[in-house]
């Protein structure tokens, strides 16, 4: 090996070993050091050093958590043990027989207990096998399925971040660790991450998830590993394993050496000495139950001693070694007294129910989210009803029944969605095969925050410096009212903003007027209307030539041949060209159109008629091509009517393989995929 390979061969592994650190600091400890833009900095440095020199990719590199192709489905691995389901106590009197019959089995009133939190997840085996150097690498993971089998999700549990995909000789060393191991634990979805995922969910119409845990298992469960990546999961160790048996002489000596060893275990955990301190840390982990950032639904408490658990034995499929006390749920009952509706930032019209304040959980809830108007037909809900409410960390509680009976008489007043938005009197539609009714003014006070930062983002119309900082300070001085009134700022009212100086101002003055110089599809793109993208904003900037023609068309008198001649642009179909129907039939987003183009925005752009010649086939680039770049080539291929994938599969017509491809080619060459060269990517170009 040349000394200039050496050098990047040990530039690439002081990459890797930093960002390593800093991934524990930051998944693991909750304790970074350094920025996120800095973290950034690093990975897009390996990256780019891999992608040049692709030799020096390693298994476990960073860069490594997600790649490879989707998965045709799971593949069954039975577990090195059983992984065992627990018996449950509800109630102190049920904990404190469990501890009776553990004291008798035992002989000995001298028992110290583990208790942790009982994480409402997804139970995994990680398995780990020795690596070089001495350390150890992570090579398999299993989900619980029926205890003695589960499903192959190693490619989707590598994209966890608080998952160490090598645990070096040093911390194996000093948590005592040799270099095959097992270890069990918990993947869940923090709360955040739940509320922000079913945001985007219904931004996109898609249905929301029940609850984190539900996230949680579809996420893992997903054929391929980017979205499990996208979800933000996290994984809290809280078993250890060596040769199939438990490691170490105390659970208590396992949590802690999984902690040296570089995992994530809950802090919440206590030994107790007797069976009322165990009692306590029940107690006071169910007063901060609400304040965790994600969810439990009890404690689990384990004899700490594992000599003991042999002798202790199991009863049917559970150990008596170990309980889950189970939190009582958290439910009230009370009645509807309202029904009304909230408008979210997406636009989406959502019913709540105005509730008779009740006690649940340590709060006093008077509001329910009922979701939309099929829960309310499902319940068969009226006003006036009693109803039984559910609530669930810091997710807004729901109604889940109404309750009948004597004490409990049904109401009499029948809810229905308005037709006209609450907040700004705007058109409220509801598509074919949707669920939701959304309100399609674009400046809508309730959805504007979120239409300032889509427009202002980069990719649309690329205002630089207008972030959620400056788009709220907007709106709190009233300073725009819609998305065209960016281009009325001043510099005198951007300078009365806090923590704005002169240069800031200018500088976000020179982004807007910057702005107006970009083509017809970043501003169909930054109308924000619903489905519409930026590839789809590309194709109706295409097929037009003008907004006003696109207008045109879209408002048509006879809505059968409007929405005809729309599904006629390249990747329309009826949901989008519905979309864009309702959009510009509300007189308010005209207006906005019409204010746009006051502005100086561009409004017309080159007319193109989309080739033929590559219609029906896929193609995937890699590698580096002589004449032109990847995008360039990408256009190329979609002006002759053929699609670019970022993946190789059966259905891939060509791969088209510059100098230093990659594993695409690879793939390409294992699937029976034709590879093409530029020149004759070139040739299919030519018309016929």
């Amino acid at each position: 090996m040349s000394k200039a390979s050496q050098e990047l061969e040990r530039r690439a592994e002081a990459l890797r070993e930093k960002i390593r650190y800093h991934e524990h600091r930051y998944f693991v400890l909750d304790d970074p050091e350094i920025s996120d833009a800095e973290y950034d900095r690093l990975v897009n440095e390996l990256k780019a050093l891999e992608a040049a020199h692709p030799g020096l990719i390693t298994p476990d590199s960073p860069t490594q958590r997600v790649g490879g192709q989707p998965r045709e489905g799971f593949v069954k691995v039975q577990h090195s043990s059983p992984m065992l389901s627990l018996d449950n106590a509800y109630n102190e009197q049920e904990l404190r027989d469990w501890a009776r019959r553990v004291y008798e089995l035992s002989s000995t009133e001298k028992i110290d207990f583990v208790c942790e939190l009982k994480l409402d997840g997804l139970s995994m085996a990680l398995h780990y096998k020795p690596d070089t150097g001495g350390r150890s690498k992570f090579v398999l993971a299993i989900t619980r399925g029926d205890g003695s089998t589960g499903e192959d999700v190693t490619a989707n549990v590598r994209t966890l971040r608080s998952v160490p995909l090598t645990v070096p000789a040093a911390a194996l060393k000093k948590a005592g660790l040799p270099q095959e191991f097992e270890v069990r634990g918990e993947v869940l979805m923090p709360t955040k991450s739940f509320v922000r995922m079913n945001e985007e969910r219904e931004k996109d119409g898609l249905a929301r998830f029940a609850n984190p845990r539900n996230a949680a298992a579809g996420a893992v469960r997903v054929l391929e590993p980017n979205i499990t990546a996208q979800r933000r999961l996290d994984f809290y160790a809280y078993f250890l394993l060596t040769e199939g048996r438990v490691f170490r002489a105390e659970q208590s000596e396992a949590l802690d050496a999984l902690e040296t060893a570089g995992f994530k275990v809950n802090p919440n955990r206590k030994i107790a000495h007797s069976i009322d301190q165990v009692w306590e840390f029940i107690q006071k982990s169910e007063e901060k139950r609400e304040t965790l950032p994600y969810e439990i639904d009890g404690i689990v408490v384990k004899v700490n001693d594992t000599a003991r658990w042999q002798r202790l034995g199991f009863t049917g499929k559970a150990p008596r070694w170990a309980i889950a006390y189970k939190f009582a749920a958290r439910t009230g009952i009370t009645r509807v007294e309202d029904i009304l509706v909230q408008v979210g930032r997406t636009g989406k019209l959502t019913p709540v129910a105005a509730l008779a304040p009740v006690p649940i959980g340590g709060t006093t809830v008077s509001r329910a989210t009922l979701h939309n108007m099929d829960e309310i037909e499902r319940l068969g809900l009226l006003i006036g009803d009693w109803v039984e409410v559910e609530r669930s960390g810091d997710v807004i509680p729901k109604v889940i029944r109404v309750v009948e009976g004597k004490d409990h008489p049904r109401g009499t007043g029948k809810f229905k969605m308005p037709s006209t938005c609450p907040v700004c009197k705007g058109h409220v539609v509801r598509a074919e095969g949707e669920v939701d009714h959304r309100c399609v003014n674009v400046n809508c006070p309730a959805k504007l925050r979120e239409s300032l930062l889509h427009f202002a983002s980069r990719g649309v119309l690329n205002i630089e410096g207008m972030g959620d900082a400056l788009v709220d300070q907007l709106m709190e001085k009233g300073l725009v009212k819609d998305v065209a009134d960016i281009y009325s700022l001043t510099k005198d009212q951007l300078l009365s903003l806090e923590r704005m100086g002169d240069k800031s101002a200018q500088n976000i003055l020179d982004e807007i007027e910057a702005s107006k110089k970009l083509p017809l599809e970043r501003v169909i793109y930054g109308l924000g209307i619903r489905f519409v993208g930026e590839r789809t904003a590309e194709f109706l900037a295409q097929h037009f030539g003008s907004m006003d023609d696109l207008i045109k068309v879209a408002t048509d008198d006879d809505e059968a041949k409007s929405l005809e001649e729309l599904q006629q642009v390249e990747e329309v179909g009826p949901r989008i060209a519905a979309s864009l129907r309702e959009f510009f039939l509300e007189p308010r987003n005209v207006a906005l159109v019409d204010k746009l183009r006051r502005a100086g925005l561009r409004f017309t752009g080159e007319k193109k008629v989309r080739g033929t010649a590559l219609a029906g086939m896929t193609f995937v680039l890699t590698g580096t091509l002589e004449h032109y770049s990847r995008d360039e080539a990408k256009r190329m291929i979609e002006d002759a009517g053929g699609k670019v994938s970022g993946s190789v599969s059966k259905k891939t017509s060509y791969v088209v393989a510059g100098e230093e491809a990659g594993s695409k080619l690879d793939k390409a060459r294992e699937l029976g995929v034709t590879v093409l060269d530029e020149t004759q990517l070139m040739n299919l170009l030519k018309p016929s």
